[in-house]
């Protein structure tokens, strides 16, 4: 089997045509995204449930979902699936108890409301480290869709990798919030269609079809087998994939800037939990698709000849594609790719932008820039932004690094799991206060990265990052008496009582 069946003209062309039309779509929206800060933002609160919840769900897939679920699979098995049921328990646990303050808040950056619980270094540095994590995160998301196409063709990858930040950049400068979510809702639908057909199409090509499949990956311990309950190995270890991917998706879905601002681009709290309860059914009804593909593509494989050798395993999705299915529809289901990855990279540089205007620019440049236009200076950050991620996607693609799913842990247990134990602090708690916190905030950073240098598991990572947070800084709250600010209205039991800003 050929290791490089190169991409074809008729592929060419659906690709280019779908870049043109993401960027001519999502630009549109240039005149209602530069009348101010709110509607570059927040869209001015005007968008309806349904679109927000298939912007959430595209935003969370990524092409991080598309390409390194089904490679987990293919080289490991399905013990990965234990933690993505997580959502199960945390969508309900953020209708309940988190959007009520986001929503009361009017936040435009979520941690807003840390300021208000806390104080204003704690804020601070939460976003901080939400911009640092979604650096990181805009790199890897592009670069998979990178490797997808460079990897099993000859075309140039930075050429690729410039192509895609470039497009991602000029639409999300142009057509702010609402020019983000509509994209994703049409990104959303192209990628949803893009691995059901994948998955068809491999099944189609099984001889013995479903009952062959489960029979290999049963008696190959492909599923599950006994070593996911044995603790040698704790990259495999079903209770720490649970915690840790529990603790990853509170973040994730409930206290990341890219999901919080969603959350008040809705109409109202019926049409935010509209949003959020959709998320939830696509989550449950299409996770499953994506580890069942890379299943299959193992009993494809295994019954021919298996993976050409020169095949990154991160690439075995996008070479079935381009060698087994039509011209055409191939180039159609490599642009899923693309939208997966460019739906998290759009959220990433508008949130990200939003975070350093609203906690950084109004609070500590506002006297500097007080005749600069936020719009402007949001757009600014984005193009600064997008082309730094740009250059660590070369680096990426330099490297050839197969383990983007690790990498994408790591760097999520290390920023991003320690601000969803502080907004539990926050929520859950009365006697959290924001010295306690802030030395608990920085311990689990700190713990984080030790335990990272050990290389265990980056969901143990994730883990001891949020344990530490909690632990510490609400011990250390005790420690340190309260003070008399006023947080009746911002706490779990309180969340009904009208709050009023300091």
């Amino acid at each position: 089997m050929e290791s490089n069946p190169g991409f074809g003209f008729t592929n060419m062309v659906v690709l280019v045509v779908y870049l043109l039309f993401m960027l001519v779509f999502g630009s549109s929206f240039i005149r209602k995204s530069g009348k101010s800060s709110d509607a570059f933002f927040k869209a001015e609160g005007s968008l309806p449930g349904w679109a927000v919840g298939m912007s959430i769900f595209a935003t969370a897939v990524s092409s991080i979902t598309f390409m390194s679920t089904p490679e987990q699979t293919f080289i490991s098995d399905w013990s990965y699936i234990v933690g993505s049921a997580c959502i199960i328990v945390v969508i309900p646990i953020l209708i309940a108890y988190f959007v009520p303050f986001f929503r009361k808040l009017q936040v435009t950056s979520a941690y807003e409301y840390l300021e208000e619980r806390f104080d204003p270094v704690v804020r601070t540095l939460s976003s901080v480290l939400f911009v640092l994590y979604h650096l990181g995160r805009i790199s890897v998301v592009v670069y998979l869709p990178v490797l997808a196409v460079a990897s099993v063709t000859d075309i140039n990858p930075v050429l690729i990798a410039v192509a895609v930040s470039l497009v991602c950049i000029i639409y999300t400068l142009l057509g702010g919030m609402e020019g983000v979510i509509w994209s994703d809702t049409i990104q959303g639908f192209i990628l949803l269609a893009g691995s059901i057909l994948i998955l068809l199409m491999a099944i189609f090509k099984i001889d013995g079809g479903l009952s062959e499949i489960s029979n290999t990956i049963v008696s190959e311990g492909k599923f599950f087998s006994a070593s996911n309950l044995d603790m040698s190995d704790l990259s495999d270890y079903v209770p720490l994939i649970f915690i840790g991917q529990l603790v990853s998706f509170l973040y994730q879905y409930g206290c990341s800037q890219d999901m919080v601002q969603r959350f008040v681009t809705s109409k109202s709290m019926k049409e935010t939990k509209k949003s959020l309860w959709l998320t939830y059914g696509l989550c449950i009804v299409f996770f499953p698709i994506f580890y069942a593909i890379g299943s299959v593509l193992y009993v494809y494989y295994g019954q021919n000849g298996g993976l050409p050798a020169g095949v990154n395993t991160s690439a075995v999705v996008p070479f079935f594609i381009l060698t087994e299915l039509p011209a055409g529809i191939a180039g159609l289901i490599i642009a899923a790719i693309f939208a997966a990855s460019q739906s998290t990279v759009s959220s990433s540089l508008n949130s990200i932008s939003a975070c350093l205007v609203v906690d950084i620019k109004r609070r500590f440049f506002e006297d500097k820039l007080k005749n600069v236009s936020e719009v402007s200076i949001a757009r600014w950050i984005i193009i600064v932004t997008g082309l730094f991620g740009l250059l660590v996607t070369v680096y990426f693609t330099a490297g050839n690094s197969s383990q983007t799913w690790d990498i994408i842990l790591a760097i999520g247990g290390l920023f991003g799991v320690p601000i969803a134990a502080v907004f539990t602090l926050g929520i859950f708690t009365k006697r959290a206060n924001g010295k306690g916190t802030l030395i608990g905030l920085i311990a689990g950073i700190v713990l984080a990265i030790i335990t990272d240098a050990m290389n265990i598991s980056p969901l143990l990572t994730a883990t001891v990052a949020f344990i530490v947070t909690f632990l510490i800084g609400y011990f250390l709250s005790l420690a340190f008496p309260g003070s008399d600010k006023n947080i009746r209205g911002l706490t779990y039991k309180t969340r009904d009582i009208t709050y009023a800003r300091n």
